[in-house]
């Protein structure tokens, strides 16, 4: 029986047959632990059609393609399709794009795989330097995206996922848990991984919220919520005054959405901060 791509041997085999090794350019580090490989796949709702993105040499893409109808992974990696061809050559589930996540219309995507399989979920172990913009343009166009399932870097992870006063609370905490109920799975030691980073992983899961109100305009939205956590250390006055230009409409607008002025960001709320987005409107 052949071995899963994620175990170590395989993969050192791979590499070796088509002389590839990890670019940093891409954020590259090849799954080496068929547990978490396989636990990540089963948790993630792939019953219908799963997205991936950077599937590199096809250690989570398998597992996937175990469990979902369909797999849809976008590589930008040219040297990549030929070996997933390859490496995935027995199953017939599996679609390789060779394009860049950022620039596809996602919401077209979604809509074809829906129609076409049921469910559409995403799941994916991020290149941790696009993790923030490939799961910001999930939260924008992926309305239909019912869960996310991502290895991203620990100590993104834990800010996806802190609480008010959290040390590690911020805008990231505040706009994905504005759509998304977030929960940590299990984390990902640097071991895992060929080449070992330097840090831990973690996997995180976003479900989208199902009375989340989407008549807002979400990217004016998420622009306040930055503006507000500008700075940390000054109070939640000085930031939406920086913001705003305008010293009396800032202390109106906290009085009205009954926000206290020396209060600080990291104290409040998801909905705290969009109580004051409408009083802005």
């Amino acid at each position: 029986m052949t071995k899963f791509i994620s175990t170590p041997s395989r993969t050192k085999e791979i590499l070796e047959t088509y002389g590839l090794r990890a670019k940093k350019g891409f954020g590259q580090n090849f799954l080496v632990d068929p547990v978490i490989v396989e636990r990540c796949a089963m948790e993630s709702h792939c019953e219908g059609a799963v997205i991936e993105i950077g599937p590199g040499i096809g250690s989570l893409t398998e597992q996937l393609a175990i469990h979902a109808k369909h797999v849809t992974a976008y590589e930008v990696d040219p040297d990549l399709p030929p070996v997933l061809a390859d490496t995935l050559s027995t199953y017939d589930n599996v679609e390789i794009i060779l394009q860049d996540f950022l620039e596809i219309d996602l919401s077209q995507k979604v809509q074809e795989l829906k129609d076409k399989y049921g469910s559409v979920t995403v799941c994916a172990n991020l290149p941790y330097y696009v993790t923030t913009p490939i799961l910001f343009k999930i939260f924008e166009q992926g309305a239909d995206i019912p869960y996310i399932t991502v290895m991203v870097q620990k100590e993104v992870g834990e800010r996806f996922a802190a609480k008010p006063k959290d040390p590690q609370y911020g805008a990231l905490s505040v706009e994905g848990q504005y759509l998304y109920e977030v929960k940590k799975l299990f984390n990902v030691p640097g071991r895992s991984f060929n080449p070992s980073p330097d840090v831990d992983s973690v996997i995180i899961q976003f479900r989208r919220k199902e009375d989340v109100d989407l008549s807002i305009d979400l990217n004016a939205y998420f622009e306040l919520v930055r503006a507000c956590f500008k700075q940390r250390r000054k109070t939640i006055y000085n930031n939406l005054r920086e913001f705003l230009d305008d010293s009396e409409k800032t202390r109106d607008v906290l009085a009205k959405a009954g926000v206290p002025m020396e209060r600080r960001a990291q104290e409040l709320s998801a909905e705290d901060l969009k109580k004051i987005y409408e009083v802005l409107q």
